[in-house]
């Protein structure tokens, strides 16, 4: 694809971003996306974005579990960008005004305390660099309409990323076996989904471990002091406005955001 093409669809996907609405999937319009496309397009869309105080303060990695990439049909995950200005903090309000079709995810967020430059990382390499783990509500947000995604729809809408809450500890992983933290996480009060570290490619170790090879490819670090979001430990909740959303993990710690109106 060339770069016209490219620098058209990420302001398409940044004027989607900004007015709040959605587009037809990219991998509809007959373009012959591929994957490597999807991630330029990322790049443009991203870029647009990097303005005044913004600036990128992670990543983070998606299509984590099986059954989702089966639906995508593809064998591994992606990954997308996390900037300044996607940060809620703990216990938030969130507008549904900024938003567009949310839904939640619970997940393990990595704090890292140096860089992790793949490729050749191992999972031991991960845990040396953590400062810490945290519980993570991570609030995806599709600009393509009804979320009837591709992967390369989603790639290129950074991961279909929104905003993110990380919770109330940073814990250090030396004494946790991350793939067997369990999580629960409620809507409103009520269980609405459970699951545990063992749905982010068995591990989320190995998930951040994927995306520093992954990038350390294209000549990209993960740096200290970056927040690396794992992967969702359960199905995505659709919400609401007046939805309170809730998530605890075993061994970590707890999160919390209101949608508000």
């Amino acid at each position: 694809m060339d770069q016209s093409k490219i620098e058209e669809l990420g302001l398409e996907l940044y004027t989607a971003l900004i007015g709040r609405r959605t587009l037809s999937p990219l991998t509809d319009r007959g373009l012959g996306l591929t994957v490597d496309d999807a991630y330029a397009i990322q790049t443009e869309f991203v870029g647009r974005r990097l303005v005044g105080a913004n600036k990128i303060v992670g990543k983070k990695i998606g299509v984590t579990s099986r059954p989702v990439q089966s639906m995508l049909g593809v064998t591994q995950p992606d990954f997308g960008i996390l900037l300044a200005d996607m940060i809620v903090p703990e216990r938030g309000d969130i507008p549904m005004s900024a938003m567009i079709q949310p839904r939640a995810e619970g997940e393990i967020a990595f704090v890292l305390k140096r860089d992790l430059i793949g490729p050749g990382i191992t999972n031991a390499q991960v845990l040396q660099a953590t400062e810490g783990v945290m519980a993570c509500l991570e609030i995806v947000d599709s600009r393509i309409t009804d979320w009837k995604i591709k992967i390369e729809d989603t790639v290129a809408d950074n991961a279909s990323c929104g905003v993110f809450v990380l919770g109330d500890r940073l814990v250090s992983p030396e004494s946790l076996d991350l793939a067997l933290a369990g999580m629960v996480i409620t809507r409103n009060g009520r269980i609405v989904g459970t699951g545990a570290g063992a749905a982010t490619l068995d591990s989320p170790v190995n998930a951040v471990a994927w995306l520093a090879n992954t990038l350390g490819a294209k000549g990209i670090p993960l740096k200290a002091g970056e927040v690396i979001l794992s992967g969702s430990l359960a199905a995505l909740i659709p919400v609401v406005a007046g939805d309170a959303i809730g998530v605890t993990i075993q061994g970590i710690g707890t999160c919390h955001c209101n949608f508000v109106a």
